[in-house]
C-alpha cells in the first residue's frame, strides 16, 4: 500500500485534523512516513487565519507540484482552510496539483485519494456545512521521536465560529458552531488516555462556547457540582469519568465566557490546568470595537481579575494584532498599558494582514508595513520584560512537571511542561520516560523557559 506524509500549517485545531486524517489513511492500509523524500502521497493542510501561513502553503505545494517532473508518481494534495476558501481557483495558482479537499469535506479524502492514485488530477471538493451531526470519535495511535511517545493530544469538541470578528475568515471556512456531545467527546479522550496521553486540550474557535447553539444536554448526566452552563458541565463530566487523567487545558478563550461558573470549574476540579488562552487582540476600545470583539478593554480586565482571584497561579497567555486598520499612536499605548496591566506570562503578536472576504478587508490598510514592524517589536520587547520578571519569581519554588522527551535546542536535555503551560528544561537521569511526572525545583528562567532539577519522579502510567 502507499505511504504518506502530512504537512500542517496554522493552529491546534489543523493539528488535530492531520492527526484525525492520519488514522483514516492508516485505517485503510496505508503506510505513515515520517518524511515527504519517501513518501508516495504528500498531503498539505492548510491554513488561512494570516496571508503568510497562506503564502507559506502556497510555495510549499507548488515546490512539491514541481518535483511530481522528477517523481511522476507523486500525489500531491491540499486540504484545511485555505483549501476551502480557493476552492477550484488553487488549480490557477499551483498546476499540478493532484486535489484540492476544503473542511467541510476532509471526510471524503481517502475515496479523492484513490482517484488520484489513479492519475486523476485536478480533483476539488470543498462540500456544504450541515448543522447536525458530529464526527465520529477517532482513537490516534501516536509515535514520539526520539525513542519517546507522545504524551500530550487534543480533542476538537466545537467546530466553526459564530462570532464574526471582522478581521477574522474562520467562520467562512469554518462553518457555524457545532458541538459535538458529551459522550463522543468523552470517548475520544478516553482512546487517548488509553494510547499514553496524560495532558488533553479541548478545542474550539471561541471554545467557551460550547453547547449555546442547537444543543441539548443530554438527560442521564448529572452535575454533582451543580452547574448549568454547558461547558463547565462537559469539563465536570471528563474529570469525573477519568480521574486518572491528570491534565485537562481548553483553548482559545473568549471574556465573554469567563463566567462565575467557569472559574468554579477552573478553581474545583484539580485536573484543569491553572492556564487560559485568552486573546485580547487589541487593548483600545475604539480598536475592539472596529473588530467586533465583543468586549472592551475593561471588561477584559476584569476576566483577567476574576482569574486571578480565584485560580492561584494561573498563567494566562494571548494573541495580539498590531496595526489594524485605523490604529493610532494612542490606541497602540493603550494595548501596551492593558498588557501590562493583564500581566501576561506570554504573547502571540501578529502584524495585521486582510484576508479576503472579510469587513476589515474593506477597510484602508492605513499603517504602513514599517510601523506595523515597529510596533510589533515593541510589544515583543515589552513581553520579553514582563515573562522575564514573572518567571524569575518562580526560582525557588517547586513545579510539576510533565515529561515530553529530550528538547528539541539540546538534545542533552530533556523537556517538559507544567500546569501553566510553560516550558520546563532538565537534566535527564537513568529511568526517565516521556509520560512521568516530575516535581522539580526551578533553578533559573528565561522569558519563555524555565530551568530546574529534579525532586522526584511519579509513573505517568497506570
Amino acid at each position: 500500500m502507499a505511504s504518506f506524509h502530512i504537512k500542517t500549517y496554522g493552529c491546534q485545531m489543523n493539528v488535530r485534523d492531520s492527526e484525525v486524517l492520519s488514522n483514516r489513511l492508516l485505517a485503510l492500509g496505508y503506510r505513515l512516513s515520517e518524511n515527504e523524500e519517501a513518501a508516495d502521497i504528500i498531503i498539505v493542510n492548510s491554513c488561512s487565519v494570516r496571508g503568510k501561513a497562506e503564502d507559506k502553503a502556497l510555495g510549499k505545494i507548488g515546490l512539491l507540484c514541481s518535483e511530481r517532473r522528477i517523481r511522476p508518481g507523486l500525489v500531491v494534495g491540499l486540504v484545511g482552510c485555505m483549501a476551502q476558501r480557493l476552492g477550484s481557483g488553487v488549480f490557477n495558482k499551483v498546476p499540478g496539483l493532484s486535489f484540492c479537499v476544503g473542511t467541510r469535506a476532509e471526510h471524503l479524502v481517502p475515496e479523492i485519494l484513490e482517484r488520484a492514485i489513479n492519475g486523476e488530477t485536478g480533483i476539488c471538493e470543498t462540500g456544504e456545512f450541515t448543522d447536525s451531526g458530529t464526527p465520529p470519535p477517532e482513537h490516534p495511535e501516536f509515535s514520539g521521536s526520539g525513542g519517546c511517545r507522545a504524551v500530550t493530544g487534543f480533542v476538537t469538541v466545537l467546530l466553526g465560529c459564530d462570532r464574526r470578528c471582522t478581521y477574522c475568515i474562520v467562520p467562512d471556512v469554518r462553518g457555524h458552531e457545532r458541538s459535538r456531545s458529551p459522550q463522543n467527546v468523552l470517548e475520544e479522550v478516553r482512546g487517548l488516555y488509553e494510547s499514553g496521553i496524560r495532558d488533553v486540550t479541548l478545542l474550539g474557535q471561541s471554545v467557551m462556547n460550547y453547547g449555546k447553539r442547537g444543543f441539548s444536554w443530554p438527560d442521564g448526566i448529572p452535575s454533582p457540582g451543580g452547574y448549568n452552563e454547558p461547558f463547565p458541565r462537559l469539563l465536570e463530566y471528563i474529570a469525573g469519568m477519568l480521574p486518572s487523567l491528570k491534565r485537562i487545558r481548553f483553548t482559545s478563550g473568549h471574556p465573554c465566557g469567563v463566567t462565575d461558573e467557569l472559574v468554579r470549574a477552573m478553581a474545583s476540579i484539580p485536573q484543569i490546568c491553572p492556564h487560559l488562552h485568552l486573546p485580547l487582540q487589541s487593548g483600545s476600545d475604539r480598536v475592539l470595537a472596529r473588530m467586533r470583539r465583543g468586549y472592551n478593554s475593561g471588561e477584559y480586565l476584569n476576566a483577567v481579575s476574576k482569574l486571578r482571584a480565584n485560580v492561584p497561579g494561573i498563567a494566562i497567555t494571548t494573541d495580539i494584532i498590531v496595526g489594524f486598520p485605523g490604529e493610532t499612536e494612542s490606541d497602540f499605548e493603550c494595548t501596551r498599558r492593558v498588557m501590562d496591566e493583564a500581566g501576561f506570562d506570554n504573547s502571540f503578536i501578529f502584524k495585521f494582514s486582510p484576508r479576503p472576504g472579510t469587513p476589515a478587508a474593506l477597510m484602508p490598510d492605513d499603517v504602513d508595513e514599517e510601523e506595523k514592524l515597529r510596533r510589533n517589536k515593541v510589544l515583543l520587547e515589552d513581553q520579553d520584560k514582563r515573562g522575564q520578571t514573572i518567571n524569575s519569581s518562580l526560582i525557588g519554588s517547586e513545579t510539576n512537571v510533565l515529561v515530553e522527551g529530550p528538547s528539541l535546542r539540546n538534545g542533552n536535555r530533556w523537556s517538559g511542561r507544567n500546569g501553566q503551560n510553560k516550558i520546563v528544561v532538565f537534566e535527564p537521569w537513568d529511568g526517565i520516560s516521556a509520560g512521568d511526572f516530575a516535581d522539580m525545583v526551578i533553578t533559573d528562567a528565561h522569558p519563555q523557559t524555565l530551568f530546574a532539577e529534579r525532586v522526584t519522579v511519579k509513573a505517568g502510567c497506570p
